[in-house]
């Protein structure tokens, strides 16, 4: 065969043959006029669309399929998925204050504080619940079960915060002596506080012997130590018993837990006062320095130092009008109030104040805070550390709160 005659086939094309013009057309009209006839399918048939979207959504995020097979069930999985169920929990910062508040001796006193009052609070207003409902005929007996439970609480807290504050007077020692090393900025203010100090120096001894009278921990009667050379005087002749009655000697000394009581309660309520007084002087001087910055006109870090000094301010006016009315009443032998929700209420809104403010005191400082205004400074009691005061006495006409 000759070399003319041979034939070499075309390699084959690896691409596909080009479609014609009047081919490529009609495809695209075709595949228009289905898209136009999908819309308004899509249109008549709102579920459909819904359809549409969520599979359309799926394929753009690429979520993997069903179908995937889940990772072998092993020990060490079981133990993250029990033991380890905790690091699924994001740390809290709200926890973290809570725990740094509570762990201090004031702020786990005003928790307790909450509850007591809460309790107490809530003890009539089950008791007139279960009257109303025996009268309704949906009680078959005109008391609460709830009652004497919280009772008990409220009882337990009590003695136990009272227990809790029998060293009150240490903070009270190391206060007084900061005290005289940093005085306050007016003379006003120092005497203020120098008082304070001195009647919760009063306070806290007569609390504490008053705690002690009325759980039968000391004798009502401490008899007095008898001189040491009394042995070695020569003896007196016999006196008749009336005579002796009248001569006899003081060798001992009786305790009376109601004076106790409410003498120590005479005390709490003049620091009261005078913390009354001594806001008052406070008040001056933030007037003072909110004159002083009205004038900038730009607000900076020393406004939002002198709005938080406000904010404590008016949380401490609030905390001692809540244990003004209570003071008073157990100052007095016969007490203020007859009905005992007044000294729930009253309690119950000072120990929320009292929270609040410690709450405050125990929130973390900013990372640049603004330089400290020690002409308006509002202590409160934390930062004094004057402890909350823990004592509820007995006093005649009234229940023991």
């Amino acid at each position: 065969m000759s070399s003319s005659s041979k034939h070499n086939p075309t390699p084959p094309n690896p691409f596909p043959p080009i479609m014609s013009a009047s081919r490529s057309d009609a495809s695209r009209t075709g595949k228009r006029d289905w898209s136009n006839a999908e819309e308004l399918r899509l249109k008549e048939d709102p579920h459909r669309c819904q359809a549409v979207d969520a599979s359309a959504n799926a394929r753009r995020l690429k979520l993997p399929s069903m179908s995937r097979p889940a990772k072998p069930l092993t020990l060490s999985r079981v133990n993250d998925l029990t033991l380890g169920a905790f690091s699924r929990v994001p740390p809290s910062e709200t926890l973290d204050h809570l725990i740094r508040y509570l762990s201090t001796w004031s702020g786990s006193d005003k928790l307790f504080m909450i509850i007591q009052y809460g309790a107490k609070f809530l003890i009539p207003i089950l008791q007139l619940r279960a009257r109303l409902q025996h009268r309704a005929g949906l009680r078959k007996e005109p008391v609460s079960a709830a009652a004497p439970a919280l009772a008990k609480l409220a009882s337990v807290i009590s003695d136990a915060r009272t227990l809790w504050g029998l060293w009150g007077i240490l903070p009270i020692l190391q206060w007084l002596i900061a005290l005289e090393r940093s005085p306050s900025p007016t003379r006003r203010l120092l005497t203020l506080e120098r008082a304070q100090g001195w009647s919760m120096l009063a306070f806290y001894p007569l609390n504490n012997l008053y705690y002690f009278l009325a759980n039968d921990i000391i004798p009502s009667s401490i008899p007095l130590p008898s001189l040491p050379f009394s042995r070695f005087t020569q003896a007196e002749p016999a006196l008749t018993s009336s005579e002796a009655s009248k001569s006899e000697p003081i060798s001992s000394v009786k305790l009376d837990a109601g004076a106790l009581s409410v003498w120590s309660t005479r005390f709490w309520a003049i620091y009261v006062f005078l913390q009354l007084a001594h806001l008052r002087e406070d008040r001056l001087l933030l007037l003072q320095r909110q004159r002083a910055l009205s004038r900038e006109k730009v607000k900076g870090l020393e406004h939002a130092e002198l709005q938080r000094r406000w904010d404590a301010w008016w949380n401490e006016l609030a905390v001692n009008l809540g244990y003004l009315p209570l003071t008073i009443h157990w100052s007095l032998e016969k007490g203020l109030f007859k009905n005992d929700l007044w000294v729930s209420a009253f309690g119950l809104f000072a120990g929320l104040a009292s929270f609040r403010s410690g709450w405050k005191a125990t929130a973390l400082p900013p990372l640049s805070g603004p330089p400290p205004l020690m002409e308006t400074d509002v202590q409160t009691e934390d930062e004094k550390g004057i402890p909350a005061v823990t004592q509820e006495p007995a006093v005649e006409g009234t229940a023991n709160i």
